[in-house]
């Protein structure tokens, strides 16, 4: 069994949903020793998620983003924690809606994923910042 650990700092994104499977596979070049395993990708923020879905239409990442802000919306006056902005509670409640991390199985050194599959940063503020992402590969 083989294990590998990367960190990853991804650049400040404006506020949607982006693909990052290219940066993550760049940043990463252990993947490729392992024939068999899985890839834990992790975020270490509670106002931006990931999650795995559409890569080539980017409609569908507009239809993400405009979905979420339809059921989590801002400016709600029930919301107490607003220390940061109105969209500060709406993305904890996006961030835990969608999750922290992503599981992607690894074959022959490379990310098993579907054809039509990517791995979406979910930035759910504004201004939220640079993200930082932990990378976990294990396998034979």
């Amino acid at each position: 069994m083989k294990i590998f650990q990367q960190a990853l700092q991804l650049q400040q994104r404006r506020r949607g949903f982006h693909i990052i499977t290219a940066e993550i596979v760049q940043a990463f070049p252990a993947l490729a020793e392992i024939r068999t395993g899985m890839l834990q990708v992790f975020i270490q923020h509670t106002s931006a998620s990931l999650t795995l879905n559409e890569n080539a239409d980017p409609t569908v990442r507009k239809d993400f983003e405009m979905f979420f802000n339809k059921t989590v919306p801002e400016n709600d006056p029930e919301y107490l924690h607003d220390d940061e902005g109105s969209d500060d509670m709406p993305a904890h409640l996006k961030a835990a809606l969608l999750g922290n991390s992503v599981m992607i199985p690894i074959r022959n050194g490379r990310l098993a994923l579907g054809t039509w599959q990517g791995v979406y940063l979910c930035e759910h503020r504004n201004y939220g910042g640079a993200r930082n992402l932990l990378l976990t590969a294990w396998g034979e």
